[in-house]
């Protein structure tokens, strides 16, 4: 610990005698500093025991006295020490009463004890201070690595960390989940960073900020661990005080070790997404068996039980996406995903492919269940959620990008994996002309097709091909658009639709012809009904209708 001002008030060979603040005298000196001028405060950075001889101060002014004793200790000045027997015999009186009133420490020096000797004991105190905290830091480097090198890991070295700086550590991983903390009641006040940590692993690695537990005492200190671009993880450190010197080497010394545990991890997911590649290829070229033989022990659970089929791709906005955005939009599903399947115990073959994600994950596990929540969180960022029905009715000006979209086969086995992975990519395409995150193979096969024909494409397709009746019915020659309406609706059945129009079944047949006429089609072809129909329908579904 620094000398503080007991500590040289109680120094045998300096002879300091204390003449107000004595309630003060814990504070740490940091230095000792001999000024002699009226006002030192911008030459002065807090910590410092300033020492006078009055020799341009008027320290018998009690005006002078007083507005000195205020304007050193507001620059964070600790104490005065007062040469007697130099400029004055005796301390002013003057000087003492604004001491005092100010409850500010003063110290009387005796003639014979120098300054100089004062600010070598000052020194010898720092000088002592800063080898205990390098070696308490190398120690603690050392306690660190023996606890990061043991079977235990991470968590023993939390464990040794928090008793280290007296208060607790926590550890996040990739997608921002705790996974490990210490002691254990310190998960609990971990988990309420999680905003923080989102914000921290935004910026790019190193990365480090400090924020304050609103629900407790602590000061919390958080650490981007990783050497890309992207942080892996976070390292969170809450004491009751500013990290010292000694502690500062510890946190250090943590992160350093942390990184390197997690780009050994880093180098050994990298070797399993190649092996996964393979398994992938292997499956959906009609190969389960070599699948199975190459995945191991690593992959052959995932096997051994149904599983989905996801592919992602991002989603450009208003803006060009870059590929490093891209990339990271499909990292942070892929963190998402591995991070929960590792939580769960379960295992995830994830893939990257350029500027598309392909994983196959346990149905109804917990990484299908991330991703669920990934894509959920995504949609309500951008209001796509909330704007679902009205853009599948065609209303554009809802419809935002939410940066992602994401498709997700139906429960499938491995013969069956090529066909999940084209459910997939159906979902995929569904996914985003909806500009929805995420859509189930199951969703699209059981909803119905209408929601489709609010596709831009389709509509155009459908003012195309109806277009020359709407022109003939702007003329006020018929209604041919009403009446081939209602034609299809009722099957073609001449009185029932006749009758929904409240015209004879002659005009009906007439207007029919003309139909016929002007499109130069036949309304005898079911194709035709068909396109007609669905034409029909995609125009009643735009807002845009003439």
């Amino acid at each position: 610990m620094p000398h503080t001002l007991a500590s040289l008030a109680h120094h045998s060979a300096l002879k300091l005698t204390v003449l107000a603040g004595e309630d003060r005298l814990d504070r740490p000196v940091r230095w000792a500093h001999v000024s002699e001028l009226i006002d030192p405060v911008p030459y002065m950075e807090g910590g410092e025991l300033l020492l006078i001889t009055a020799l341009k101060l008027d320290a018998e002014d009690p005006e002078v006295a007083r507005r000195y004793v205020h304007r050193v200790a507001g620059a964070g000045v600790v104490g005065l020490g007062f040469a007697v027997g130099v400029n004055y015999e005796d301390v002013p009186e003057a000087l003492l009463t604004a001491a005092r009133e100010a409850d500010f420490p003063l110290l009387a020096v005796p003639r014979r004890t120098p300054f100089v000797a004062i600010s070598k004991a000052v020194s010898a105190a720092v000088a002592a201070d800063q080898y205990r905290a390098v070696t308490e830091g190398f120690e603690a480097q050392r306690e660190l690595t023996r606890a990061a090198l043991s079977a235990e890991g991470p968590a023993e070295l939390l464990a040794r960390l928090a008793a280290h700086l007296k208060g607790w550590a926590a550890l996040y991983d990739a997608s921002g989940a705790v996974v490990a903390a210490a002691p254990d009641w310190a998960a609990r006040r971990a988990a309420r960073l999680t905003d923080d940590i989102a914000k921290l692993r935004e910026r790019p690695a190193p990365a480090s900020s400090v924020v304050a537990d609103t629900e407790g005492d602590d000061r919390v200190e958080l650490q981007s661990l990783g050497t890309g671009r992207r942080a892996r993880g976070v390292l969170a450190v809450g004491t009751g005080a500013p990290l010292g010197t000694a502690e500062r080497y510890a946190v250090h010394s943590a992160v350093a070790l942390l990184t390197l545990t997690t780009e050994r991890s880093r180098a050994l997911q990298d070797a399993e997404q190649r092996l996964g590649a393979a398994v992938l290829r292997m499956l959906l070229a009609g190969e389960p068996d070599h699948a199975r033989a190459v995945a191991g022990r690593l992959y052959g659970g995932l096997l051994d039980a149904p599983f989905r089929v996801l592919v992602a791709e991002p989603v450009s906005g208003a803006e060009e996406r870059s590929a490093d955005d891209a990339r990271g939009t499909l990292d942070a599903l892929a963190d998402a995903m591995e991070s929960a399947a590792a939580r769960g115990g379960e295992a995830v073959l994830a893939v990257p492919d350029g500027t598309r994600l392909t994983v196959l994950a346990a149905d109804g596990g917990a990484a299908i269940e991330a991703c669920a929540g990934h894509a959920a969180a995504l949609e309500a960022r951008s209001g796509t959620a909330a704007g679902t029905r009205k853009a599948a009715a065609g209303t554009d000006a809802v419809r935002r990008t939410p940066g992602l979209a994401v498709g997700l086969s139906a429960p499938s086995g491995p013969a069956a994996a090529a066909t999940a992975h084209r459910q997939a990519e159906q979902a995929l395409s569904v996914a985003r002309r909806r500009a929805r995150v995420l859509v189930e193979h199951e969703d699209v096969a059981a909803g119905s097709v209408l929601p489709l024909l609010a596709d831009d494409a389709v509509r155009a397709f459908a003012d195309g091909m109806l277009r020359a009746l709407h022109d003939h019915d702007a003329t006020g020659r018929g209604d041919l658009v009403a009446s081939l309406r209602a034609w299809l609706s009722r099957h073609g059945q001449w009185d029932a639709a006749a009758a929904d129009l409240g015209v004879h079944r002659h005009t009906l047949r007439y207007r029919m012809r003309r139909v016929e006429e002007i499109l130069g089609r036949s309304l005898d072809d079911p194709d035709v009904r068909m396109e007609l129909w669905l034409a029909l329908k995609a125009t009643t579904l735009s807002p845009d209708t003439p």
